[in-house]
């Protein structure tokens, strides 16, 4: 009787932990996506980034010293910019060897992650050599892990970046 007692004693202080308690995180891994496709019909490189929006936040709060809310900003414009700035700071990249400027299309959220989008325009033919320097979020998690997957002419190639990495040179 003592035993079955002890069990359920411990399985309900599972679930309601003691006053004081610090909160589990919201999710153990941090993680970013970044999806770029080469458009030959458009002849420019479409990105996609996809960042959990809480730690998207708390880093953008962070360096800006003042709540962020990507959900339902008070200031749309103000955080167009805050995330516009964030991701091209981060988000580097050189096409065929040449430095490209990244042109923020918006934002939205979907579910519990921020889509950011962007282009490369007027790239004239398809980048044979695409190389990224990727620090979304490094200075917020030690344990950042940032994936990329890219696509040029039906050929796609990915890769892991684990904090501190944070370069990856695609040829195609």
């Amino acid at each position: 009787m003592v035993i079955v007692l002890h069990k359920w004693l411990l399985l309900l202080c599972s679930f309601f932990p003691a006053p004081g308690t610090p909160e589990p995180a919201a999710h153990p891994l941090y993680i970013s996506v970044t999806e770029m496709n080469y458009n030959v019909a458009d002849k420019n490189i479409e990105i996609a980034c996809k960042i959990f929006a809480d730690d998207f936040e708390k880093t953008l709060a962070s360096i800006h010293r003042t709540k962020v809310d990507l959900t339902s900003p008070a200031d749309k414009v103000a955080a167009d910019n805050m995330v516009a700035a964030y991701i091209k700071g981060h988000l580097l990249l050189k096409l065929d060897g040449r430095p490209v400027t990244l042109e923020f299309l918006g934002y939205e959220k979907e579910s519990d992650v921020i889509w950011s989008y962007f282009q490369v325009p007027q790239t004239a033919t398809a980048p044979k050599k695409i190389d990224i320097v990727n620090t979304l979020l490094f200075e917020s998690f030690d344990k950042q892990i940032n994936l990329m997957h890219i696509s040029v002419a039906g050929n796609r190639k990915s890769t892991r970046l684990d904090y501190p990495e944070k370069e990856a040179s695609f040829s195609f």
